[in-house]
């Protein structure tokens, strides 16, 4: 059995996006929960988030970006500020966001330090369509990117990074641009939001499914593009934006997975990572709004996790 850590903290429960809202704080509940129901959470190392340090946040955000955040932070409890029109930040969001992105900081330490053999990141707000110099889509910093540069910046050479939420991580598309450092592959349903084009290149592996697939064609994009494009890389180490809403139960979108592709995708990516990265892997949760789907989700994720 590995030694995968679970990083979150209570203050990710606090970022309060409004009454009705789809990113909410039942979320993580119904992730906690089920993992103390099945009895995995014992299995797990448990580690509380830190702040990140702005200098990490400086490697992937633009200053005027950063400086923006904090600037529209409400510093009353009770008061809300609108980044977009998704994205909204209470009183509690400021520390959230920075405790997001400070999982995945020290879950990069602790795998590079071999006190975990992966780690996931149960955090709120997600991360993946946050730019270089904007906040979109319940997304503030984007914590997979931090997380991703915080590798490069301790000696890594290849880092890959595999996204398999139903929207296309635009923000992590961005903010890599043309980092052949960096190779990253994202499926996603199309046409949907974002409704920005997956560029695509060498190191931009675009799997786009239509409304009504599923587990074939998704494992068809994984089996054929995915993996030969892995093997190629040979990644030092590989990080994940798990956002778990293409389930046929989510109800924001139309993909059709299940929880046994999301165990079965993750076995996947473990035998690359342990024939190129040591074994090393870092997930950090991005989307998921259908609560017991999520949370079942998450289950077969890190059961993969810890079983390899």
């Amino acid at each position: 059995m590995n030694k995968t850590a679970f990083i979150t903290h209570p203050t990710c429960l606090q970022h309060n996006t409004g009454s009705g809202h789809p990113e909410s704080p039942e979320r993580l509940l119904a992730i906690t929960e089920q993992l103390e129901l099945s009895g995995m959470h014992h299995q797990l190392l448990d580690y509380n988030a830190h702040i990140v340090k702005r200098k990490y946040l400086e490697r992937v955000h633009t200053k005027g970006h950063l400086d923006l955040i904090e600037k529209s932070a409400p510093v009353s409890d009770g008061d809300t500020a609108n980044l977009d029109p998704d994205t909204q930040m209470s009183y509690h969001s400021l520390e959230a966001a920075g405790r997001a992105a400070g999982a995945v900081i020290l879950a990069t330490d602790l795998v590079l330090s071999g006190e975990a053999d992966n780690a996931f990141c149960a955090v709120r707000p997600p991360g993946h369509h946050a730019k270089k110099d904007r906040a979109m889509g319940f997304c503030i910093y984007n914590n997979i990117m931090v997380g991703v540069y915080h590798a490069l910046a301790n000696g890594l050479e290849r880092v890959a990074l595999l996204d398999f939420d139903v929207h296309h991580g635009n923000g992590s598309e961005n903010i890599i641009d043309n980092d052949e450092r960096i190779l990253f592959c994202s499926s996603f349903q199309h046409p949907y939001y974002p409704y920005e084009p997956c560029q695509g290149n060498k190191h931009v592996i675009c799997s786009p499914l239509h409304a009504g697939d599923g587990s074939k064609e998704f494992r068809e994009e994984v089996i054929h593009k995915w993996i030969p494009t892995l093997e190629q890389f040979q990644p030092q180490m590989i990080f994940i934006s798990a956002g778990f809403d293409a389930h046929e139960d989510d109800y924001l979108a139309g993909l059709n997975f299940t929880e046994e592709d999301y165990y079965w995708v993750t076995e996947k990516i473990i035998n690359i990572a342990d024939k190129y990265s040591s074994g090393r892997i870092v997930s950090s949760l991005e989307g998921g709004y259908n609560t017991e789907a999520l949370a079942k989700s998450v289950e077969a994720h890190l059961l993969a996790l810890l079983d390899s």
